[in-house]
């Protein structure tokens, strides 16, 4: 005789499945590239162009070298990348402080100002540079970019130069790439510098105030230099 065998049906549970996370791809080469170069500029900035490995890059901004080489083409040519946005990055900045809106002096001053202010907090940018001049700038000379983007750093201290001129205040016989190299000179020393020159004279020149100290210092020599 066959019996009947009753199967109970599944008892309900609260419990839920997981399902298997979804990958979402980005598509971002803009972003991509950025934070590339964000991640170059500081392995360049401490390691110099020799000692930067594109591997450590790839790792750290999580892309691959092939990536680097895709929207780069090489090592030399991410290099010359950061030092471009290096600079661009400075210029910009300098292009939004209006000195046509001030008087000569003031325009100067700020000018100064912003120079030095740049410097004392974007070491990598001063490192970059060193880095480039330890390459004798063979770099750089096949960046247009770069000597366009200095253009109109250049004309700026022109135009408030020849102000200060109609207005009798500069005095007659200076030029402008000389008082930008001027103002370059004495700003960038106290970044670059500022290692061995604390160590030999036994100071912290990196102190709120020795900062500041040197800030009015520099700016009132080269106020003083173009004065009439």
């Amino acid at each position: 005789m066959n019996k009947l065998v009753h199967f109970a049906p599944p008892r309900a549970t609260t419990q839920k499945v997981a399902k298997p996370a979804r990958l979402v791809r980005t598509n971002d080469p803009a972003r991509t590239m950025a934070g590339i170069m964000e991640v170059a500029m500081a392995e360049f900035s401490e390691k110099g162009l020799s000692g930067a490995r594109i591997d450590e890059i790839a790792a750290a901004t999580k892309t691959s070298k092939r990536m680097i080489y895709y929207y780069f083409g090489s090592k030399e040519g991410l290099y010359l990348a950061v030092l471009e946005e290096s600079y661009r990055r400075m210029r910009t900045i300098e292009g939004a402080l209006h000195l046509e809106d001030l008087p000569p002096e003031d325009a100067l001053r700020r000018l100064v100002g912003f120079t030095f202010d740049h410097h004392h907090g974007n070491e990598p940018y001063i490192r970059l540079v060193m880095s480039e001049n330890m390459q004798r700038g063979q770099y750089m000379a096949q960046s247009k970019n770069i000597q366009q983007l200095n253009v109109p750093a250049i004309e700026a201290i022109r135009a408030l130069y020849q102000r200060g001129l109609a207005q009798g205040i500069f005095r007659l016989g200076l030029d402008a790439v000389d008082i930008h190299a001027s103002i370059s000179a004495l700003t960038f020393f106290n970044v670059s510098n500022q290692h061995t020159f604390g160590l030999i004279f036994k100071r912290d020149t990196q102190t709120a105030q020795a900062v500041t100290a040197r800030r009015d210092s520099i700016i009132e020599m080269i106020v003083r230099f173009v004065r009439k």
